[in-house]
């Protein structure tokens, strides 16, 4: 194609003399379209010369001396406006355009100086120039044309286009960090609701527990709910914007969708019929979002209802609380009628028949004596009968159990009939204690004070938090609970003695403690502190300087429940007269709420030895958490809390701990329906 170019070229020269003027034409005319023809076809072949081959394309300069040569007739025959004309329509030229081969022909390693496709290339760099060509080391082709050719994306496109961009940019970072805000807004604004809730609705005496909580998982129960949300959101919304006939299906729909999940908490639990209801919910809020949708809008909605939510459910662990502790103060009917049949038929019996045997043991100090203060009978029932089953040796056991006046008729009359076996066995009633009254026990001084009677029995009284609810328990005023504080009056003849709760259940054998090392400390203990919870500051007022100034607010505190207590120490170290002592100085309860633990805490502060934790574990009666080896291996079991085993809130998971202890087939207890 070029030899031909070059003959046409000779011919014309040869002839110019003879054929005059048109002659000249036809020379323009040939260089104007063959002359380009030739350059784009060699640049072509350039262009698709591989890498490998570059030094061979280097020596062809045969076509690029052409090229050159006809840039420049090109020059000299058109002026600069008329090559812009040209270069801008080149596009048009199909495949040979020098655009056309920039963009399609080049290898996928090239880029094209100021074309927006760059592609990294990470080969060996060279640079390599030839004419006008220039091939850098980035595996870039930069074309060198001379002031008059122009790029296709000019400064201006190119600086509106950056411009543009960077609008972009700034919009896009505008909006997340919009969001970012209001997120965080909301994140702190639920901190903030969460330290407003009173910690002891959430706390360990709560029934909001991992037993209660019914977290479905049922994909199609899920689809439901969230349709039935975003058909209120909807609904609310219509109502709004006055298109009151949509307001009024999705309101339709809502009951629909209702009845069809009604009472299911798994798929399984589903009408068949609710997949059309999913289906036509779902057309419905469809076509509601076309006509209602406002992001603005619906985001608003959403965290209305979500605050709503937020405080029913606030609301509702209040009252749960509150429903938890009236509960835990009440006696089962069950329970209640077995006390008044017991307390029947033992004053129906004859006095000589009233006493128990083997009372001779009761002052023997060579025995295991245990104290135990209950007014339920069945609760006493199963602490003995544990205790008893998994003695080795039981002869050598003796029970001290105390009782009220109303239930001691009820508790006397249940070990007549149902003795412990071997073991020795005494109740007394609290009442009959004459030296236990108000001159010489302050708690029974206070408790008769009219502040205390107004604290506890005022209608109007105003309640400042769960707690004063739950330490508003009957139990507070029963001098059974504080009789612990005085075991040597009430066992003089005794150096040691094992208290228990009737709340526990016996699970091995526990003469184990009485070999125990107390290292000359009065009460052996199981101690309760973790990280940072059961330590003093929980239960003492360190604001006051009297708690202050004696106590360490991180020492670590212990259970009642279970406690080994030296009586010969108890009496040196006058332990009773240092309860007197703190106890006065809580009169007015600045120092620390009721209840016996931290009275306990402060009186047997510096004087508790702790035991292994397998002798005692706790938190049946409140922890769904407790790990069943840890019941298992332990020696006493203990349900402090509200759920206690004899109450509906009891936790049936550690429920059957406790009443493999009852005997089902007693007479009383099928009278009382207590087995239903």
């Amino acid at each position: 194609m070029a030899i031909k170019r070059g003959n046409s070229m000779t011919v014309g020269r040869r002839n110019s003399g003879g054929n005059g003027s048109w002659m000249i034409i036809v020379v323009i005319v040939l260089v104007l379209f063959l002359a380009p023809l030739g350059y784009f076809f060699g640049t072509g072949m350039y262009s698709s010369t591989d890498e490998n081959d570059l030094s061979a394309t280097i020596g062809k300069q045969d076509v690029d001396w052409r090229a050159k040569l006809a840039l420049q007739h090109i020059r000299s025959l058109f002026t600069k406006k008329v090559i812009d004309v040209i270069k801008a329509s080149t596009d048009d030229l199909g495949p040979l355009s020098l655009d056309s081969f920039r963009k399609n022909n080049l290898s996928a390693s090239w880029k094209i100086i100021g074309q927006e496709n760059v592609i990294n290339n990470n080969s060996i760099p060279v640079e390599i120039t030839e004419g006008d060509r220039k091939w850098t080391s980035a595996g870039t082709l930069e074309k060198t044309i001379d002031d008059h050719s122009q790029s296709v994306d000019t400064p201006a496109k190119l600086a509106r286009r950056q411009l543009r961009d960077k609008r972009r940019e700034s919009r896009a970072a505008d909006l997340v960090k919009k969001d970012d805000d209001v997120i965080i807004k909301l994140e702190n604004a639920a901190i903030q609701r969460s330290k407003s809730v009173d910690s002891a609705f959430l706390g360990k005496y709560s029934i909001w527990r991992k037993e209660n909580d019914n977290e479905n998982i049922d994909a199609t129960i899920r689809l439901v709910r969230d349709q039935m949300i975003m058909a209120r959101v909807y609904m609310s919304l219509a109502t709004m914007k006055n298109k009151t006939q949509l307001a009024r299906e999705l309101q339709g729909q809502l009951k629909e969708s209702q009845r069809a999940l009604g009472d299911a908490t798994a798929d399984a639990d589903l009408n068949h019929s609710v997949a059309e209801k999913i289906k036509s919910m779902g057309q419905l809020l469809s076509k509601a979002k076309d006509q209602l949708y406002d992001c603005k809008l619906v985001t608003g909605k959403l965290r209305a209802m979500l605050q709503s939510a937020d405080e029913q459910v606030r609301s509702l662990k209040k009252q749960s609380m509150f429903l938890s502790q009236i509960a835990a103060k009440t006696i089962p009917n069950g329970i209640h009628c077995l006390s008044m049949r017991l307390t029947i038929d033992y004053y129906l019996l004859p006095l000589e028949k009233r006493v128990f045997p083997k009372s001779e043991n009761l002052e023997n100090p060579d025995l295991y004596h245990y104290a135990l203060f209950s007014d339920n009978v069945l609760a006493a029932s199963v602490v003995v009968n544990s205790t008893i089953k998994n003695a080795k040796e039981p002869e050598k056991h003796v029970f001290h159990l105390v009782s009220d006046k109303l239930n001691f008729g009820a508790m006397n009359m249940w070990f007549l009939l149902n003795p412990p076996g071997k073991a020795t066995i005494h109740v007394e009633n609290v009442d009959e204690f004459k030296w236990l009254n108000s001159s010489y026990c302050p708690v029974l001084r206070q408790l008769e004070s009219a502040a205390m009677k107004e604290y506890y029995f005022k209608s109007d009284h105003q309640s400042t938090g769960s707690s004063n609810l739950k330490y508003r328990n009957p139990k507070y005023l029963s001098m059974l609970n504080h009789l612990r504080f005085y075991l040597p009056q009430v066992y003089p003849k005794l150096n040691k003695i094992l208290f228990l709760d009737d709340d526990i259940v016996v699970q091995k054998d526990l003469t184990g403690l009485w070999k125990v090392d107390l290292n000359g400390k009065v009460n052996g203990a199981v101690e309760t502190c973790g990280e940072s919870f059961h330590r003093f500051d929980k239960y003492l007022n360190f604001s006051n300087p009297h708690i202050a100034r004696n106590f360490d607010p991180n020492a670590c505190g212990w259970a009642y429940g279970m406690n080994m207590f030296d009586l010969d120490v108890w009496k040196k170290k006058d332990i009773t007269g240092i309860y007197h002592k703190w106890q006065n100085m809580n009169e007015d309860r600045v120092l620390w709420k009721l209840g016996t633990l931290p009275p306990g805490l402060m009186t047997f502060y510096g004087l508790t030895h702790p035991l292994d934790k397998s002798w005692h574990v706790l938190g049946l009666g409140y922890n769904p958490s407790v790990d069943k080896k840890d019941i298992e291996k332990a020696a006493v079991i203990h349900y402090n809390g509200n759920m206690k085993p004899w109450l509906e809130l009891a936790m049936t998971k550690y429920r059957s701990y406790w009443v493999k202890y009852i005997k089902f087939d007693h007479p009383y207890i099928r009278g009382c329906k207590l087995g239903e």
